[in-house]
């Protein structure tokens, strides 16, 4: 199999600003208004600049399904979505083995997530490896919003710490 056929893109984004949990149990926080238009401008970042995942593996939780639904308001779009409390529960090396078990053949995997863990992963990935410029907005903190993209080469069930390079890090503000 040649690089280029193994050459696949990995986007972690941290679900957009969510409403203070009065009265709601942390699963089911929505969005505020806030949220629902830097979600949507996220959506229009990805289509902008070419990122459509093949499959997105979205949290269980109100805010990172409406994270989704709204940046599909603003252009993005996939076929396949799951919906995995794994990523809703667990930390960094869960959100790895799931996308390990759920990426398959695609080329382009969209996990919409939460922190610390989205920032964690992306850190564990990297291992400082990618653009500097990346990492350096990406040490100012991985905000609400944000979408960490990285290129990993091989095959997703081999997906390890240290396999990935940072490209991308943007915050996405409406």
């Amino acid at each position: 199999m040649s690089s280029a056929a193994r050459e696949k893109t990995l986007v972690l984004m941290r679900h957009a600003k969510a409403e203070e949990g009065l009265g709601k149990s942390d699963h089911d926080r929505d969005l505020n208004k806030r949220g629902r238009r830097d979600a949507t401008a996220a959506g229009e970042w990805l289509k902008e600049n070419g990122l459509v995942p093949d499959l997105v593996i979205c949290s269980t939780s109100h805010r990172t399904r409406q994270t989704w639904e709204a940046a599909c308001h603003g252009g993005a779009n996939t076929e396949f979505v799951e919906y995995r409390r794994s990523v809703y529960l667990g930390g960094a090396e869960q959100v790895l083995e799931t996308v390990r078990e759920d990426a398959g053949q695609m080329a382009t995997v969209l996990v919409v997530g939460h922190n610390p863990t989205m920032a964690q992963l992306t850190s564990l990935l990297t291992d400082g490896a990618g653009s500097r410029e990346a990492h350096d907005a990406l040490g100012d903190g991985f905000a609400t919003s944000g979408l960490a993209v990285m290129r990993y080469d091989g095959d997703w069930a081999d997906l390890d710490l240290g396999t990935c390079e940072l490209t991308r890090f943007h915050v996405s503000r409406g």
